[in-house]
């Protein structure tokens, strides 16, 4: 195996030797340079894998360094040592492209995990966006594009987006197309947690701590220790509990209720909420310096609207999996229902498209889904109106007299009955409940 090379950029002996020491331990070569210039010249002489650099150099600071690497050397990874509690300079090297930063004094614990993960970087498939995210249009170009750029880093990202747009989905993309896929990918949902439990939650607890704390518990932090936590909604988070998480965040370690002693915790922070979280600092209901620890960087996920173009591959997608799960072949969409899909703005986004394709399913033959299978809101004029509620009327009124004369035939039959009208026994109890013949604590016989 070849070994890797780190360069280490300090113009303090102690904090090369100190270091070289650690990396040599891991297996890992060094070189040493004093300055930048020198840095540069050992960068074109030498294939290195991982840069660690100091803020203060004789001739520049670690920031140009950044740079230089993400312009020439942009695989390299690097990390920018930084004096204690700076975190706007850290912050600054993140959004320049350092994968991480590391703060004096040096932690070795944090040092190793942060070298550990970065070394991880270039082996490491990152396809993973292109085969999971739906959607040929620019837009999704683009933000696969970003997400594989994005997961090399270690940076904090939020992403934004409205409602069902899928966030989740992909900050999950960004763990599993970066080094720390074989590791845990933690989802938490800040707006459900009760306020008296969020520390318990984010930060465990050990037994006897409190009324109720059992038995020792790990929370969010620890479950997600070398992987990814993913704060989902974390607008709702409390002022108290903003604070909390601040702390862990910069300091990267957590003391769980009950204890005297502080845990080191390797995190990588993905964030995302439906609200304006700009507006929400503006009115002092967010702290501004955690909405500036977790926007290093913004991912935006388009709408749905934006992007309708990639509306029929996400309608074929949804129902073959509709189809999988319920054991029934792929049923075809036709072309007025496609493109009543295709000006439809969606609110709702994806998950509003999931919701009416599920019901359309449910309400088809199973075999193709129509326009009125879609049931989808419209705004029609007053007249249009009153035609369209007799015709609704009309059906209804048909549809529960076939229904009847299907039961009437199977005595009752609830499954004989549904064969004969060629419908699945769930299709049929969606139809007896929407006419008003079966209520939901109604026999399935």
């Amino acid at each position: 195996m070849t070994q890797h090379i780190a360069l280490v950029i300090d113009d303090e002996p102690d904090i090369c030797k100190l270091l070289e020491i650690t990396l040599n331990r891991m297996s890992i070569q060094t070189i040493s340079a004093q300055s930048l210039n020198q840095a540069k010249e050992i960068l074109r002489a030498n294939q290195v894998n991982l840069c660690l650099t100091d803020m203060r150099l004789p001739d520049g600071d670690g920031l140009d360094l950044v740079a230089y690497l993400q312009e020439n050397y942009p695989d390299v990874p690097i990390a920018v040592i930084t004096a204690h509690g700076n975190m706007e300079t850290a912050i600054r090297a993140l959004k320049l492209g350092a994968f991480d930063f590391i703060s004096k004094p040096i932690d070795l614990n944090n040092l190793r995990d942060i070298i550990s993960v970065a070394l991880k970087i270039n082996t490491r498939p990152t396809k993973y966006a292109a085969n999971i995210l739906i959607g040929g249009s620019p837009l999704m170009q683009i933000l696969r594009q970003k997400i594989i750029k994005l997961a090399r880093s270690q940076a904090p990202i939020y992403i934004s987006g409205p409602s069902g747009t899928g966030k989740e989905l992909v900050a999950k993309i960004i763990h599993q197309s970066g080094p720390r896929q074989d590791e845990a990918f933690i989802p938490v949902n800040c707006g459900a947690i009760p306020q008296e439990l969020m520390e318990s939650e984010f930060f465990g607890h050990l037994k006897g701590s409190f009324t109720g704390a059992h038995h020792d518990k790990i929370g969010f932090f620890q479950a997600a220790h070398k992987g990814t936590l993913f704060l989902d909604e974390v607008a709702d988070l409390p002022l108290s509990m903003q604070v909390k998480l601040l702390r862990a965040i910069q300091e990267k370690s957590i003391r769980p209720i009950g204890s005297t002693k502080e845990m080191s915790v390797d995190v990588r922070i993905l964030a995302a909420t439906h609200k304006d979280l700009h507006a929400l600092v503006s009115q002092n209901l967010f702290r501004q310096d955690l909405f500036y620890r977790l926007n290093v960087i913004e991912l935006s996920v388009p709408t749905l609207k934006e992007r309708s173009s990639d509306i029929p591959l996400l309608t074929q997608h949804i129902l073959t999996k509709i189809a999988q799960n319920n054991n029934k072949e792929v049923p075809k969409i036709d072309s007025d229902a496609l493109n009543a899909l295709m000006t439809y703005p969606f609110p709702g986004n994806v998950r509003e498209l999931e919701n009416i394709l599920e019901r359309a399913f449910t309400l088809s033959d199973n075999k193709k889904i129509t326009l009125l299978d879609l049931q989808l809101p419209s705004s029609i004029s007053p007249v249009e109106q009153n035609i369209k509620l007799p015709l609704d009327d009309y059906l209804l009124n048909v549809e529960k007299k076939t229904i009847i004369d299907a039961l009437a035939k199977s005595q009752g039959n609830k499954t004989k009955a549904a064969k004969i009208l060629g419908i699945s026994f769930r299709t049929l109890r969606y139809r007896l409940k929407k006419i008003g013949l079966e209520s939901d604590d109604q026999s399935t016989s």
